[in-house]
C-alpha cells in the first residue's frame, strides 16, 4: 500500500510542477522586450532618419574627399 501511496504523491507533486512552471512567462516577457525595443528602434528611425541620412551623406563626401587628396 505504501508503494501506491508514493506514486500518487509522486504524481500529484509532478502535476503541481508543471502547473506553477514559469517557462511561459519567461517566454512572454522576452517577446515584449523584444517588442518594445523594435518598437524603440521603429520610432528612432522615423524621427531621426532624415537627420542621419544627411549626416552620413556629409561623411561619405568627406571621406570621398580624403581619398581625392582634398583636406
Amino acid at each position: 500500500m505504501s508503494s501506491l501511496m508514493l506514486s500518487v504523491v509522486s504524481y500529484i507533486a509532478g502535476l503541481k510542477d508543471r502547473l506553477t512552471s514559469e517557462k511561459g512567462a519567461t517566454a512572454t516577457e522576452y517577446s515584449l522586450l523584444i517588442a518594445f525595443i523594435a518598437f524603440a528602434i521603429i520610432v528612432g528611425v522615423g524621427l531621426f532618419g532624415t537627420e542621419l541620412n544627411a549626416w552620413f551623406t556629409d561623411l561619405s563626401t568627406t571621406v570621398d574627399g580624403w581619398q581625392n587628396g582634398q583636406p
